[in-house]
């Protein structure tokens, strides 16, 4: 579901200004707000699930650059 945010003329061209090519509006902001202060987050995840959590992202790091290089040698 989407909403709709006013916002000024101005910082539309800001965020407009720091778009990546190929990168939506709602990325753009992500990319400029930030995620969370690791000091505000630190203590929430346990060890264990903080390195189970690394594992998954690694293996979908890996996946994605392997289908990637598929993708990429179909249409070579």
């Amino acid at each position: 579901m989407s909403k709709s945010v006013r916002i000024s003329e101005e910082f539309h061209e800001f965020v407009t200004a720091h778009k990546r090519e190929n990168e939506t509006m709602e990325e753009t902001l992500r990319r400029l707000i930030g995620g969370p202060h690791p000091e505000d987050v630190a203590g929430i995840l346990s060890s264990d699930t903080a390195t189970a959590m690394r594992d998954r992202l690694e293996n979908k790091r890996e996946t994605d650059t392997g289908e990637k290089h598929e993708l990429r040698e179909r249409f070579e």
